[in-house]
This record gives structure tokens, C-alpha cells and sequence, in this order.
């Protein structure tokens, strides 16, 4: 059966149907090394660049010249604006539908022409993206000619994790279109892990040439040289794993996650950036104190790409990029033998191995194998740069301490300290609180230690527009200054809290006048300090 790929990408949707069988005869994205990617695995296919929304608007003659038949049409619109973790889910949509809708005209097109040769059609995408399909689409919604109906959530639409069905990652996708529901493969039983993925590939700077068995492809083995993109490390710096660490387990009210990655699990859902400075950045440990971002190999891997598939790219940015946006081939080879065992086609028993496109100028393959990252060195802030944290890791029945620089006139440079307590999240729980907090609320046995404090933190702290400065400092500089900046400020009070109070008395609630009428001590007694060390250093401007 013959299957023409839209906004293909690097090739993972049309991947696990190669895989069952089935003819790729034609595939499209914008994206040139995404085009590059896919000609270089899968070289008869013809493979265009182009704008899928161009192609879903062109005349008969152009569009049927252009597009050829196919039994089977598989796409996966880009999906950022629908992910959760845009702007948390509030990026805008338009053109995320304009995409989507592109490809359903397409599938429409060729579904409803006369003498249609077009059986099953797929739609991946993320899960939020169901709320912006329609139930059902008209022939004029898509400017058409004609009475039907296409139907995309009908049949077997709806969410699937990619684990179940042999990918070693939780990545859960929404799939819509007509096609027979797929059959899971793993059960939470029998899962791969993130664990397992590393071991099969072993340590990336290993020096021999033993067998990698790839952990996706049981019966498929290549020498360890031979695999592309996976013998080097890059190693994180040690201002890189602060940021993460407390970006990952002390994010405000959302959920802690591992630090480094719980490797008796499948792999967080890859993205498509693999960087260091993000709540959701993969990161391994790697000997000792010391952590390392997983190679495209291993991200791959973690995809269920198989270990002889290739990344065109000129980067290790671009191939992560080729990665993180692809559809699991593993999840894309269950829909593909479903269809196929439908259609009683015949599924190939063995895994078929790749065969590359000719290496010559436009499809040079570089291989990251040997490379050498340097580990980064830490760069000043922005002198405007914009703080917003809380006291670290103090979050106590859904309060916290917050510091932050946001009302200043960064234009004019004057900078505006404050101190706020912050409650729950979201519109309708969120709440922010400034009240009148005095030493009353202090237990007396502890009131000359909270006030002695008070008086050491003071002559710690400089000015408001000096705080900004050292807060625009690297680590190392910060260190070699007589003052705090901010974090240093509020790692101070928070050993100072802890070194005070037992944990129990912590949680322990106290009463004063003003909204909200009571707070855990250790958050009232946080924010008085911090009110007062601020409100210090206006006086000092």
C-alpha cells in the first residue's frame, strides 16, 4: 500500500509504516533539513519542500500533478502552539488550525474525488489539539465544491502512549482520522526504560567496536562505531544544574520531578529542544557530582528511531530538533500494522534495515561521533534582566515567599525590590498577599535571633539598583562581592528559618490582622524578614 507523508519532518510518522511494508511515494515539509533527513533514510521517495497550507490550496490540475494517490495519507501539523508547555497552553492558536485544517482539505481532496483510491488517513498531533478539531468538517468549510461530510474523530481517534506500543518514552499523542484502532505491545509490566535504552547503547565515549543490539529492534545489530551521533559527551556546568535542579524540584506549586532522570522509567517525553536551563530538560547523571545532556543517539533511541537511522543536520541543535519533533516510530508501526492487517497485506517479519541515499553535497551526513563540547562558562545577565523567585524549596500549604524586581522602571534604570507572599496558582485560586507582618507573630524565645538577623542581613545588602547589579553577576563574580544579590538573599533566610525552627514549628499557623488573617510561621516569618531587609535597602538609594 503507498502513503503520502504531510509536514513530514524527519521521517518518524512514515518511519514505522516503511517498516510494516508499506510505499512511501511522497512526503512534504518546509523545514530543508527535515526534507534532508528523510530523503537520506528513505531515498525512493519523492520528497518536496514546500508549504502543505500552498499545496492544500492549489488548482485541481496543479494539486493532482503534484500530489500523487495514495491508499494511505499520514500527517502531523506542527504542534507548539498546542503544546502545554507554550506559554502554558495559552500560545495562539491560529495558526496551529490553519495547518491542521490545511491537511484535513487535503485528505478531503483525495477522499472525496471520483475514483478515490484512499482508504485510511492519520492526523497526529498533541493531546490538547482535540479541542480545536471539529467534530465534522463540510465540503464549503474547506472551500470545496460537493455535499460530503469528513468525520476526523470518528473510529479509532484518540489518545495513545507511545510506551505502550514499544517506544521507550511516556510521550501520549492524539490521533484522529480513519483508521483501525492499533494493538499495545507493553503493558506497564514490561515498559522499556530509560535504564535499558543507556545500557544497550553503553558509555558514549566508549573506544571499542563491540555489537550495539538495538533495544527497539532485537534482531537488528551494528558495530558500536557504526552507530551515528552517539559517541561524545556533552557535560553541563555546575551554574547549569543549579538552575535546573531548582527548576525541576522547587517550581513554584508544580509537581517535583526527578533530578537527574528516574532511569527505571521510559524517557520523559523528548523535546525538541535539548537544553539545560528548562523544567523539562532531560538530564543524566554522569560520574560523581557531575551530569551530562543524553546524545541524539540516545534521545533517538528514547523515540524508538532505529540505531541505524540518520540525522542530516549541521548540529547537534538541528538533529535534537529532528528528534524531539518526530511521531515515535514505534507508535507510527502499530497504526501501520493495524491498517495493514485490516487489508490483509502482508507485515515483513525482521526489522529492514536502512538504506542510505548517497552521501554527495546536499545530503552530507555529519556525524557527531568524536566531537568535543566545551563545558559553558557562565555569561553576566542582562543589566535589565528580571527576577521573580521565591524562598527556596519553602512552600508550605500552597504559600510562598516571592522576591522580585518586576515593578522597576527597567527603561530608566531604577530598580523596584519587593517582597510578596504568593498562594496556589491558576485564575481562579491564585492569590497575592501584602500584609503588615510585625515581630508579634515571632514565638518570644525566638524573637532576638529573628532580630539579630534581621541586622546581619542588612548590612549584607546594598542599595536596589547595587542588588540588581549583583544580581546581573555571574555565580563566581557574586561570590567575591561583600553583598548578597537575590538568591544568595534568599538561600540566607532559608537556612536561617530552618536553623531556628523544627519543622514541625514551621507549618505551625499564626494569627495577625490583616489578609490572610494567619500563615505557617515559617512563611510569616520569611516574609518579615524580607519586608524589612527590603524596605532597608530603599532607604539606602
Amino acid at each position: 500500500m503507498r502513503v503520502a507523508d504531510f509536514f513530514c519532518g524527519g521521517g518518524g510518522f512514515s518511519e514505522g509504516f516503511r517498516q510494516a511494508g508499506f510505499e512511501i511515494v511522497f512526503a512534504v515539509d518546509k523545514w530543508a533539513p527535515a526534507v534532508n533527513t528523510y530523503k537520506g533514510n528513505k531515498p525512493g521517495a519523492n520528497v518536496i519542500q514546500d508549504d502543505v497550507i500552498r499545496i492544500s490550496n492549489l488548482p485541481d490540475d496543479e494539486f493532482e500533478a503534484l500530489v500523487p494517490d495514495s491508499e494511505v495519507i499520514i500527517g502531523s501539523p506542527p504542534c507548539q502552539s498546542f503544546s502545554h508547555s507554550n506559554k502554558s497552553g495559552n500560545a495562539d492558536k491560529e495558526l496551529g488550525i490553519k495547518l491542521i485544517e490545511a491537511y484535513l482539505k487535503i485528505v478531503a481532496r483525495k477522499k472525496y474525488k471520483q475514483g478515490s483510491v484512499l482508504r485510511y488517513w492519520v492526523l497526529e498531533n498533541v493531546p490538547a489539539v482535540k479541542d480545536y478539531i471539529k467534530d465534522e468538517y463540510t465540503a464549503a468549510d474547506f472551500g470545496l465544491d460537493g455535499d460530503f461530510v469528513l468525520r476526523p474523530k470518528d473510529g479509532a481517534s484518540g489518545k495513545y502512549n507511545a510506551k505502550y506500543y514499544g517506544a521507550p518514552t511516556n510521550r501520549e499523542r492524539y490521533l484522529c482520522g480513519e483508521f483501525p484502532r492499533p494493538v499495545a505491545t507493553k503493558t506497564d509490566n514490561n515498559i522499556t526504560t530509560l535504564r535499558q535504552v543507556l545500557n544497550s547503547l553503553g558509555d558514549p565515549l566508549r573506544a571499542d567496536n563491540g555489537p550495539i543490539t538495538d533495544i527497539n529492534y532485537p534482531d537488528f545489530t551494528l558495530e558500536a562505531q557504526q552507530v551515528t551521533d552517539q559517541h561524545y559527551i556533552y557535560e553541563l556546568a555546575a551554574f547549569e544544574c543549579k538552575t535546573a535542579k531548582r527548576l525541576k524540584q522547587d517550581k513554584g506549586y508544580m509537581g517535583k520531578m526527578s533530578f537527574p532522570e528516574n532511569l527505571d522509567k521510559p524517557a520523559r517525553t523528548v523535546m525538541a529542544t535539548m537544553t539545560a536551563s528548562a523544567r523539562e530538560a532531560m538530564i543524566l547523571g554522569y560520574g560523581e557530582g557531575r551530569y551530562r545532556l543524553p546524545t541524539v543517539r540516545e534521545a533517538a533511541c528514547m523515540m524508538s528511531f532505529p540505531i541505524d537511522y540518520w540525522f542530516y543536520g549541521e548540529s547537534k541543535g538541528v538533529k535534537h530538533t529532528l528528534v524531539g519533533n518526530a511521531v515515535p516510530p514505534k507508535l507510527s508501526y502499530a497504526v501501520a500494522v493495524a491498517i495493514a492487517t485490516a487489508a490483509n497485506e502482508p507485515i515483513p517479519a525482521e526489522y529492514i534495515p536502512i538504506q542510505h541515499a548517497p552521501d554527495d553535497e546536499q545530503l552530507h551526513f555529519v556525524n557527531l561521533n568524536g566531537a568535543e563540547f566545551e563545558i559553558r562558562e557562565e555569561q553576566p545577565k542582562r543589566e535589565t534582566s528580571k527576577f521573580k523567585y521565591h524562598i527556596p524549596y519553602l512552600i508550605i500549604d500552597a504559600y510562598r515567599v516571592e522576591l522580585t524586581n518586576y515593578r522597576s522602571d527597567f527603561k530608566n534604570g531604577k530598580y523596584k525590590w519587593e517582597t510578596e507572599i504568593h498562594y496556589s496558582q491558576g485564575k481562579d485560586k491564585a492569590r497575592v498577599y501584602n500584609p503588615n507582618i510585625t515581630m508579634r507573630v515571632i514565638p518570644p524565645q525566638h524573637k532576638n535571633r529573628v532580630q539579630n538577623y534581621i541586622e546581619q542581613a542588612k548590612k549584607a545588602v546594598p542599595n536596589m539598583n547595587a542588588f540588581q547589579t549583583v544580581f546581573c553577576m555571574t555565580t563566581e563574580a557574586r561570590g567575591q562581592q561583600n553583598y548578597y544579590g537575590p538568591y544568595e538573599l534568599l538561600e540566607s533566610v532559608k537556612a536561617f528559618i530552618e536553623t531556628i525552627f523544627t519543622p514541625e514549628e514551621q507549618k505551625e499557623y499564626v494569627r495577625f490582622g490583616d489578609e490572610p488573617t494567619k500563615l505557617p510561621l515559617a512563611i510569616a516569618t520569611g516574609y518579615l524578614i524580607l519586608k524589612r531587609v527590603v524596605t532597608h535597602m530603599g532607604r539606602l538609594q
